[in-house]
This record gives structure tokens, C-alpha cells and sequence, in this order.
């Protein structure tokens, strides 16, 4: 960088107010050099970070009142519904906020940095031509960090996942519990904490978002009549949803797809649920106590695996061992006599 000679005659300079003014009224050239030197650049300076400080607060004021807009807006929803998304969206609009704010002031705050440079004195194009072949530079060292970082922004931006949604990474699986620019922090169910890089996520399966889904297949008996069985899936579900506890975790009325599966042990009959984000598990535990006590009750046969041992029986007169070994000289050969 290469500053003006100091013998430039600030005074001649239209937009230097302040030198021109000395000069003009004390006739002294020093005097006039002086106070652009010691009161102009100065007074430059600190208006310059004023503006900057006031830029900043103004654009993070909008960015608060369009996230706060946008987060408390009401959705449309029954039976509790609305309360979870509209949580969700009030989520997302302040990580966005808090992304937005964070590039805005750092925008600001290189080109105060740069205008500062050049109320100095200082020529910013050779500053500006190697800040652009440091930033080359840095790009292609530090690919795995800026894929991370872009990585990081896509997914705020398009809301693939957020904190508390229990997500599918790939590589782990478990509730999100924060999420950075750079890596995603998720807990899995045996309590492992599990710090993923943005840039190696390749998909996303978020198991949360809006709703959920409890699917269920009950084993019967091949004896059994599908029809009743069918029927008493559908008032068991019912009777639950019912339920002051379970009627804002489940959505939509209980379905029963039918058979889905024939095996040697039973046929399998598939229940689906819509429920709450987070509740389908919880739903498909109290759904299956309560199916099981209900066929039961009813005395519909639930297929479960049973041992069948053959054996010889005991002679008449002759214990245990006896008979055994009875048995193994009568299937002894020829030659084991001999």
C-alpha cells in the first residue's frame, strides 16, 4: 500500500473541508497540514464507525422484526397441531435472523474497514487485488471448510432439519441438538453425542418435521377372522384417540391397511396412525398394550413360536437311565456288539 506524500497541499483538496477552512483562516500552511492530520482524519474516522455502528443496528432491527413477524404468525391447525409447527417456525426464523445479522455485520464491518483505509491515505486497489488472491488461496486450501460452511447455510435456509428433530444423517441417528455453520451435533438413543460435518452430509431423513407417521403390524392366528380383527384395531385406535392424553399426539383418524405379510408364524395386519412430530413412538407403545390386552379379552389368538421335543418314552418298570441306555444298545450294529 503506498500513502499520499505528506506534502500534498491539503488545502487545495475541494473536499477537505476542514483544511481548507484552517487554512483559509489562520494563512499557515502547518497549521492547516495539522488539522487534517489531527482533527479531519479523526473526525472522518469516527463518523465513518458511526455510520457503520448505526448501518448495523438498523439492518438488525428489520432482520428482528421480519423474524419475529414470520415466527409468530399463525397456522392453521386442530387438535393441537398448529402449537408444534408454529414452535417450528418461530425455530427456523431466529437461526435465520441469527445468520442473517451475522453476515450483515461483517459486510459492514469490512467496508467500514476499507473506507477507514482510504480516509488515511492509502491507495485500497493493490489491498483489495491481494485480499481477492489471499481469499483464491484460502479456497482452495480450505475446500472441506467452505463446503462445510455452504453446506451449513443451504440447510438453514431450506429447513431440512432443526434442533430437537430426531434425524437420520447416515453415519448417526438421534436428536438434534445444535446446529452450527460448520458441523451438526446429534445424540442418539444410548445418550452418544455425534459431531457431523455439514459438508459430509449427503442425505437427511428427518423423522419430526410436521408430522409423524406410527405404523404397526399385529401377528393373528391363521384361524382368526381378518374382518373382526380389522374391526377391533379400528375401535381400539379410536377409543384411544378418544383419550384426553393421546387426542392432541394423534392427527387424523386411525386406519388399518390390511394384511400385509403372510409367514409360517401368522399373518401380519399393518395399523397406521398420523401423529404429532416426536409422539409416533409413544403412540405405537400405548396402541400395542392396548391391542394385546383387547385380543385378550376377546380371545383372538396372537401367534408365538413353540418348542416341540420328540423323544422315546420310558419303558414300563424301567427308570430313566435304564431306558436310555436301553435304547442305544438297541440301535447298536453287528460290530458295536462285537
Amino acid at each position: 500500500m503506498t500513502a499520499l506524500p505528506f506534502d500534498n497541499e491539503c488545502w487545495t483538496d475541494p473536499d477537505n473541508t476542514t483544511c481548507r477552512l484552517v487554512h483559509k483562516w489562520t494563512g499557515n500552511d502547518t497549521l492547516a497540514e495539522m488539522s487534517n492530520i489531527f482533527l479531519a482524519k479523526p473526525l472522518s474516522i469516527l463518523i465513518l464507525i458511526l455510520i457503520g455502528i448505526f448501518a448495523r443496528w438498523l439492518l438488525n432491527r428489520v432482520i428482528d422484526k421480519v423474524a419475529r413477524r414470520a415466527g409468530t404468525t399463525a397456522m392453521p391447525g386442530a387438535l393441537g397441531r398448529a402449537a408444534p409447527i408454529n414452535q417450528r417456525r418461530a425455530l427456523r426464523a431466529e437461526s435465520l435472523a441469527s445468520l442473517l445479522k451475522s453476515i450483515s455485520t461483517a459486510v459492514i464491518a469490512s467496508i467500514v474497514v476499507l473506507m477507514i483505509i482510504a480516509q488515511l491515505g492509502y491507495n485500497i486497489g493493490p489491498l483489495l487485488a491481494s485480499a481477492g488472491i489471499v481469499g483464491l488461496a484460502l479456497g482452495f486450501g480450505a475446500q472441506s471448510l467452505v463446503k462445510d460452511f455452504v453446506s451449513g447455510i443451504f440447510m438453514v435456509f431450506e429447513d431440512q432439519y432443526g434442533v430437537g428433530d430426531w434425524v437420520d444423517l447416515g453415519p448417526a441417528d438421534g436428536t438434534v441438538e445444535a446446529v452450527s455453520m460448520r458441523i451438526t451435533r446429534i445424540r442418539d438413543v444410548d445418550g452418544t453425542v455425534w459431531y457431523v460435518r455439514n459438508g459430509e452430509i449427503t442425505r437427511v431423513g428427518n423423522m419430526s418435521q410436521n408430522w409423524a407417521r406410527a405404523v404397526m403390524d399385529i401377528p393373528v392366528a391363521y384361524g382368526e377372522d381378518i374382518d373382526e380383527v380389522r374391526d377391533t384395531l379400528i375401535a381400539v385406535a379410536e377409543r384411544m384417540r378418544e383419550d384426553e392424553e393421546w387426542r392432541t399426539k394423534i392427527l387424523e383418524p386411525p386406519e388399518v391397511w390390511g394384511v400385509n405379510a403372510i409367514s409360517a408364524e401368522g399373518i401380519m395386519v399393518r395399523t397406521a396412525i398420523k401423529t404429532a412430530p416426536l409422539e409416533q413412538w409413544a403412540v405405537i407403545r400405548e396402541l400395542r398394550e392396548r391391542v394385546l390386552n383387547e385380543f385378550e379379552r376377546l380371545g383372538i389368538d396372537v401367534p408365538y413360536a413353540h418348542a416341540v421335543a420328540y423323544g422315546q418314552p420310558p419303558r414300563d418298570g424301567v427308570d430313566g437311565d435304564d431306558a436310555r441306555n436301553a435304547a442305544i444298545a438297541d440301535q447298536a450294529t453287528p460290530d458295536d456288539a462285537l
